[in-house]
């Protein structure tokens, strides 16, 4: 079993403080691995609330360099960090915040080749991407693995999340068909705060058991009207990349 330090103990304490959570639960965050996809605008405060909730182990992947222009929301870098790996400035940041956690860098780009050995043994993706392709990469090796994905994306002042986990939800080809040409878009700063942080919540329900996952929803928010409206999903009974998996009656899904 992993036990907490006395200054572990100090510093979850106010979290370890909710009800069904205590030392118990805060050794299961310390005992996990989260994959974290993309070290931008939404990967900053997913790996930087995983941190300080005491997430045991973060592997963050991005094979980009922070310039000027990142600078209104990637959060994890800073002007001394332009020209260098996101992945390895994140790692910098995420150990000066948490020297208790264990942050592992990957600079490679994801692809469908490389995509299960950067995964590893997490036990759950988060896609922080900023594009569609490598995000069926993901979603694909997600399914393979037979643990969730945490799906979200931005534009502007506007932001969707999901809690994808085939066959119990459906993958991310059956709510979008088709990848929209790429395109430089444009992007407040605490857009990605405002949806990274409730990727992060949803992470954090699946790794502790307490709460239900967004599962079978996807979350969306108008910036410009602070709404947020909640919209079904189904999975798509033809879809190519999902429609051959089943559940397993013997397997246990948490909530």
């Amino acid at each position: 079993m992993t036990n907490l330090s006395d200054r572990e103990r100090d510093r979850y304490k106010r979290q370890m403080m909710m009800e069904g959570w205590g030392e118990d639960t805060q050794r299961k965050l310390k005992q996990s691995t989260v994959f974290v996809a993309g070290a931008g605008g939404l990967g900053s405060p997913v790996s930087i609330y995983l941190a300080v909730a005491g997430v045991g182990r973060i592997v963050i992947c991005d094979f980009d360099a922070p310039e000027y222009s990142n600078l209104n929301r990637q959060i994890l870098h800073d002007p001394s960090r332009i020209g260098i790996n996101k992945a390895l400035s994140a790692q910098i940041t995420l150990r000066t915040i948490n020297p208790d956690i264990e942050v592992t860098a990957l600079t490679n780009k994801i692809t469908a080749d490389n995509v299960d050995e950067m995964v590893g043994d997490a036990a759950i993706i988060m896609d922080c991407m900023d594009n569609l392709e490598t995000r069926y990469v993901l979603s694909d090796s997600a399914m393979r693995k037979r643990i969730p994905m945490v799906h979200a994306a931005i534009w502007g002042i506007d932001g969707r999340m999901t809690f994808l986990h085939v066959p119990h939800t459906p993958c991310l080809r059956c709510i979008i068909q088709a990848a929209p040409p790429r395109e430089v878009f444009p992007v407040l700063g605490a857009t990605p705060g405002v949806i990274g942080t409730l990727q992060v919540v949803e992470a954090i329900k699946y790794l502790t058991g307490i709460g239900v996952p967004l599962r079978n929803e996807m979350l969306l928010w108008d910036g410009a009207c602070t709404e947020f409206t909640r919209v079904r999903l189904r999975r798509d009974p033809t879809c190519s990349a999902c429609a051959s998996v089943t559940i397993d009656a013997a397997a246990a899904f948490p909530c």
